[in-house]
């Protein structure tokens, strides 16, 4: 006899990294490529605009990593806050959270006695783990993780920034600005349409969203620097 294994693949243990890096690496495009665009509009040098698309690079992938960290820590404190709230509440009145948890399985739809047994069964397994989970939503596929946010929306930003800061590098002086915005804009489209394949969201509606967005703040950067580069 043939034994089939039934392999479901979800996408929610993705939500952490994939939020992160979505983030730093549109960011790393928009913004940088926003930076270079917005300094070629005033007519400055290749050396300005060089240093301005490196100065963006590494102030913004170190600003998305303390943001993220900071943000994401903010986060890990609550849900500790809550585990330990948690703890003590069993160690005060165990049978109260019994209740409560057989409390939630009746509200899912278990009938009281079957509820009851099978909040039981998983107090007596994990109870922490059961209240953390059924009680507080709280699980290790969701749960916040500082470090990986941080490191990365910092790798990603610098993943990001790299194509248009690459492309003030390599082309001519009177080429940088619509390679730059071109090319920003192919990689922003390929952006959205990877991070919705992976997950599992339709492709096109998040390119169009993400190029959108991009061309948008690219555009309003170049006419601030359009206008602002003569008076200065």
């Amino acid at each position: 006899m043939k034994t089939h294994s039934h392999k479901v693949r979800h996408y929610t243990g993705r939500v952490g990294w994939l939020r992160a890096a979505v983030l730093g690496a549109n960011d790393g495009i928009v913004s940088t490529a926003s930076l270079i665009l917005g300094v070629a509009a005033t007519q400055e040098s290749r050396g300005a605009i060089l240093i301005a698309g490196v100065a963006g690079l590494v102030a913004g992938a170190m600003s998305m990593a303390a943001g993220e960290y900071v943000s994401v820590r903010s986060q890990a404190d609550t849900e500790q806050a809550d585990l330990e709230r948690e703890r003590r509440e069993l160690s005060i009145d165990r049978e109260g959270e019994l209740r409560e948890l057989a409390q939630i399985y009746v509200e899912r739809g278990l009938e009281p006695r079957l509820a009851r047994q099978v909040a039981e069964q998983l107090t007596m397994h994990d109870a922490l783990g059961a209240h953390a989970r059924d009680e507080l939503g709280l699980t290790e596929l969701v749960r916040a993780r500082p470090l990986q946010a941080a490191f990365a929306s910092a790798l990603s930003f610098a993943a990001g920034a790299a194509p248009p800061l690459a492309a003030a590098v390599l082309c001519p002086r009177s080429w940088v600005f619509p390679i730059t915005s071109s090319g920003s804009l192919v990689f922003l489209a390929g952006l959205g349409a990877v991070a919705a394949g992976a997950g599992g969201a339709p492709l096109l509606r998040a390119a169009l969203r993400v190029t959108f967005w991009g061309a948008l703040a690219m555009g309003l950067t170049a006419l601030v620097g359009r206008l602002v580069g003569p008076v200065v």
